[in-house]
């Protein structure tokens, strides 16, 4: 389309010359074929060195200054130089605070229209700026810049040090940091800095309480987007990170990382108390309790207290009755796996614990650890009331309701009440009858073992 003047009442002698797609007017011919370019796309004005194209020739004589490094605009207060007028106009305003650009759906003002024309954009929800590579839009376009480099893969940021490059000033610049060790960003409420405005806004949190990002399936949220995305694996199933060693797979880096040094026996977490070393820095933590004997796990309904949270949920399945861990042969459940693993030995036979000192095998540690002790003679448990010492803490369990007179095991049939649940098995064996203790010699039997042993000295002629 030629630009035409329109007959116009009230502007004609202003601004003479107008464009009828959007209305625009202006008072010089030359002005409204530039702006006819901001519908057609032109750009006839080409820098011959970097080849940028543009509208006005006004524009190219700016861009130009950029080869050049021609700043012939400086400011009078701080010597600060441009390269353009309208640059040198807009930094003056820094100087006055004059904000004259207002955003009429909020309180915003800046001194700058471009930046104006940005901040509308979080109200319109504008993002002229598109990808050609794929869906991305932005409201900037010097964000879509950034994101093009995503698929350019150009990385124009170099460190002086080392051989680091990235896409983005930001990322160079808090690179940087890691050689100058500068942490410009601290802590109000305690001494922590750090090197990132990011991870700042991120440690906050850990005062704050705020937990922004939550689960879609469950209650949980967490501090970091991380978090949330290690948890989600959790319903998921998903687990990415695999042994190349062994092929164990886990849902997050740093578990993987943590198993890796299973392989290589590296133990970097060492105590400072005692010589104990370990490949997890949570386990060490763990650990460190044993000394400073801290219980920060509390049960809800009685006074227990421990140091793991994996006991405190094991000890209320005490108060809840849960056994979730069920033995597939028989049926015999338990309210931990480790109970359920030793159970299950009682069905294959194997009896993985052996004495150094005699033949005796069992299926349990702890039953091991007792069994030595008639060897050895050791009586850890000791009364508080009487000089009474023994090798087994049920025992001293047993020897204590002599004091008390404490009678917990009853028998609803007859009301016979004892001490200890063994007691009362043997007197159950009084109403049914049964004698499994019997003699070799004769046809002797009895329902108590201790009846056995005295019977047996009649053959033997032992006298005790």
């Amino acid at each position: 389309m030629e630009p035409s003047p329109l007959p116009s009442a009230s502007s004609s002698s202003l601004k003479p010359f107008a464009y009828d797609t959007c209305g625009y007017r202006c008072s010089q011919s030359q002005q409204l074929k530039e702006h006819m370019r901001t519908h057609t796309g032109e750009k006839p004005y080409e820098c011959d060195i970097c080849g940028s194209a543009y509208t006005t020739s006004s524009d190219l004589k700016k861009h130009f200054l950029t080869h050049t490094g021609q700043k012939p605009h400086a400011c009078d207060i701080c010597g600060s130089a441009y390269a353009t007028s309208g640059t040198l106009k807009r930094h003056f305003l820094t100087h006055t605070g004059e904000k004259p650009y207002a955003c009429d759906a909020c309180e915003y003002r800046t001194s700058d229209r471009g930046t104006l024309k940005k901040h509308m954009r979080t109200h319109t929800g504008e993002k002229p700026y598109a990808c050609d590579a794929c869906e991305y839009r932005t409201s900037e376009r010097g964000t879509l810049k950034k994101h093009m480099r995503t698929h350019t893969g150009e990385k124009p940021y170099a460190c002086d040090v080392c051989e680091y490059r990235c896409s983005q000033r930001v990322s160079l610049q808090s690179h940087a940091r890691t050689h100058t060790g500068e942490k410009p960003y601290a802590c109000d409420a305690c001494e922590y800095r750090t090197s990132e405005r990011g991870t700042l806004k991120k440690h906050m949190r850990t005062h704050t309480g705020e937990k922004p990002y939550a689960c879609d399936v469950c209650e949980y949220r967490s501090l970091q987007r991380g978090s949330l995305q290690t948890h989600a694996r959790t319903h998921t199933g998903e687990k990415p990170y695999a042994c190349d060693t062994c092929g164990s797979a886990y849902n997050c880096s740093s578990s993987l990382k943590t198993h890796f040094l299973t392989h290589t026996g590296e133990k970097p977490y060492a105590c400072d108390a005692c010589e104990y070393r370990t490949s997890d820095r949570d386990t060490l933590k763990k650990h460190m309790r044993t000394h400073t004997e801290e219980k920060p796990y509390a049960c809800d309904v009685c006074e227990y207290r421990c140091s793991q949270r994996v006991s405190l949920q094991t000890h209320a399945r005490t108060h809840t009755g849960e056994k979730p861990y069920a033995c597939d042969i028989c049926g015999a459940a338990y309210t931990t796996s480790s109970g359920l693993k030793k159970h299950f030995l009682t069905h294959t036979g194997e009896k993985p614990y052996a004495c150094d000192a005699c033949e005796y095998r069992t299926c349990y540690r702890d039953s091991l650890k007792m069994h030595a002790r008639t060897h050895t003679g050791e009586k850890p448990y000791a009364c508080d009331v009487c000089e009474y010492r023994c090798s087994q803490l049920v025992s001293l369990q047993s020897h204590a309701r002599t004091h008390t007179g404490k009678k917990p095991y009853a028998y609803d049939i007859c009301g016979y009440t004892c001490t200890t649940s063994g007691n009362l098995r043997k007197h159950f064996l009084t109403h049914t009858g049964q004698k499994p203790y019997a003699c070799d010699a004769c046809e002797y039997s009895t329902c108590y073992r201790e009846s056995l042993k005295t019977h047996m000295r009649t053959h033997t002629g032992e006298k005790p």
